[in-house]
């Protein structure tokens, strides 16, 4: 895949569970996470980004509040589609459009929503939802072209980067290979057909931390190490590039 149109997740510890970077638009987000005690409100949550100048916004779910607190904000908006919710939606395409009409069409464009994150991180999923995710992901943008919204709201689904088999160096990044032809390529085929993007979950310090004995903990923190050369590669992410290209 040429084009570096991901998503890329950053961990951190904050009021949002993380930082995103569209690295095409080069732009900066934030993934609004609500399991927490004494939150703000939703529109003391808007007023915050439009203050601090961030106008790219990732949810989890699709909640009513923060989408009407998001409406007219021009902050553009990821909503999810929860994994609980990937069997009804890939078995029963009437699911699939009812869902779109309550949590998408109901708020845009109002409401700026340009992706539908279906499913997160599925591939770790407890419940073993991986059968259910690309045709979870085909209903759902069958759905938005009956509501003439496949050009405006893009179908994507963040990886956790453990579907990585290898990642260390990033040259050496490949895909698990049981999830390579039963998901992996379908899910890239269907992105490349509807002009989407990978989204890709990256948490540098528990990926890294995890290889203690390979890897040396000052390389995880940022602090003063060798470093690793690798031909120009950038850690993570392009070991992401590196798998991609390992499977073209």
């Amino acid at each position: 895949m040429a084009s570096r149109d991901f998503f890329l997740l950053i961990s951190a510890i904050a009021l949002f569970s993380a930082i995103f970077v569209s690295d095409a638009a080069g732009s900066v987000g934030i993934n609004y996470g609500r399991v927490a005690n004494n939150l703000p409100s939703p529109g003391k949550v808007v007023e915050l980004l439009k203050s601090r100048g961030i106008n790219k916004v990732k949810l989890y779910d699709t909640d009513a509040t923060v989408l009407t607190a998001l409406a007219n904000s021009g902050i553009t908006v990821v909503v999810a589609l929860p994994n609980e919710l990937l069997a009804s939606i890939a078995v029963d395409q009437s699911t699939a459009d009812n869902w779109v009409q309550s949590n998408i069409t109901k708020f845009y464009p109002q409401t700026k929503i340009e992706a539908t994150a279906v499913g997160n991180e599925v591939f770790v999923d407890p419940n073993n939802t991986t059968n259910y995710l690309v045709p979870a992901m085909k209903n759902i943008h069958a759905s938005l072209v009956k509501s003439k919204l496949d050009s405006a709201i893009k179908i994507s689904s963040p990886l956790a980067f453990s579907a990585l088999q290898n990642s260390y160096p990033s040259s050496a990044g490949s895909f698990k290979q049981e999830l390579v032809e039963h998901v992996i390529k379908p899910m890239l085929d269907f992105l490349k057909q509807t002009g989407s993007y990978l989204m890709v979950n990256a948490y540098p310090f528990f990926a890294y931390s995890a290889n203690s004995n390979q890897i040396s903990p000052d390389y995880d923190l940022f602090k003063d190490n060798p470093g690793v050369v690798d031909s120009g590669f950038e850690a993570q992410i392009d070991a992401v590039f590196a798998a991609l290209s390992a499977i073209q």
